[in-house]
């Protein structure tokens, strides 16, 4: 079941691809903070033809629509082989069991560091208390952010939860300091076009290449060629988007190009990174883009895509 993706500071989305409270060792968002956000939140970004200009900001909280993310159980140091785990839970502690499917998964895990870096998707799995976990280690210090991305089958609406975990060891940060939109991963080079605006919803384009060739093999991966996360710098409010057209069919490939329709809650900057599969290897480009105030109508078409 296809879910609009939401903007919420992996939603469809961001669920994508925001900057009042930093995150800095686990500080929390105010509640005055997200209740402001609340009340100027609109349609998904990506919303299946909505007319709504203002996009939803999520994943800036460990609760939403009364569920709630458990604490998060993980290594503590740098090189620790462990577990990570939490639970999805109601506010009685009734854990929340039923999800739907949403791209081949009943939850979507993101985990980045405060500073935009060490980005990773991966799936975990439920245990029959409603436990999720996932084999881990943490490759370097610092205060990461996890997000949760589900659809609890009693509302069958997409939901992102987010906390923070401290991990051990001398920290190097590695900041946005400049804009890019060109990445090379194992020898494939993505360049990211188009803008991303606030006041309507717009266009990014990637393009694979590989040694100056378009690469025409990009596979389904969670039932799209590309998945695109974005988090605005400062408080990393989360944005999770799909391609724009249909699911592509089990054994199809596509590319070079893929389209996404985008739409920030507010201009500033957003680390963006894109998932895409070739030869069964998921790899991830990173790019880094400035959001600017784009005036209503200016759109460069529906947001009609793919998302959760």
């Amino acid at each position: 079941m296809n879910t609009p993706a939401r903007l919420g500071l992996y939603g469809g989305g961001l669920v994508a691809l925001f900057a009042v409270a930093l995150v800095v060792g686990g500080a929390v968002v105010p509640e005055s903070t997200v209740a402001a956000w609340s009340q100027t939140e609109g349609e998904s970004m990506d919303g299946h033809g909505s007319e709504s200009t203002t996009a939803s900001v999520r994943g800036v909280s460990l609760e939403q629509d009364g569920i709630l993310l458990s604490a998060v159980s993980a290594p503590g140091e740098v090189g620790e082989a462990g577990t990570l785990s939490f639970g999805i839970t109601m506010p009685d502690g009734v854990a929340v069991t039923a999800f739907e499917t949403a791209h081949d998964k009943e939850l979507h895990l993101i985990v980045v560091r405060s500073d935009g870096a060490l980005f990773r998707h991966v799936h975990p799995t439920m245990a029959s208390d409603g436990t999720w976990s996932i084999p881990w280690t943490w490759e370097a210090a610092g205060s990461y952010r996890v997000f949760a991305d589900f659809v609890p089958a009693a509302s069958g609406e997409d939901v992102t939860l987010t906390r923070t975990v401290d991990v051990a060891g001398a920290l190097t940060p590695e900041p946005a300091t400049a804009v890019s939109t060109t990445d090379t991963v194992d020898g494939y080079a993505v360049t990211l076009t188009g803008q991303l605006g606030t006041g309507a919803s717009s266009t990014l384009t990637a393009t694979v290449t590989k040694d100056g060739e378009p690469v025409t093999e990009l596979e389904p991966y969670l039932g799209a060629y590309g998945h695109l996360v974005a988090l605005r710098e400062g408080d990393l409010a989360y944005l999770h988007v799909h391609p724009e057209g249909d699911e592509p069919v089990a054994g199809s490939t596509s590319g070079p190009v893929i389209e996404f329709m985008t739409q920030a809650p507010t201009p500033g900057r957003y680390l963006l990174y894109l998932d895409f599969q070739v030869d069964g290897v998921v790899r991830t480009a990173h790019f880094i883009l400035d959001a600017t105030a784009t005036p209503t109508g200016e759109a460069s078409g529906e947001a009609e895509h793919s998302g959760h």
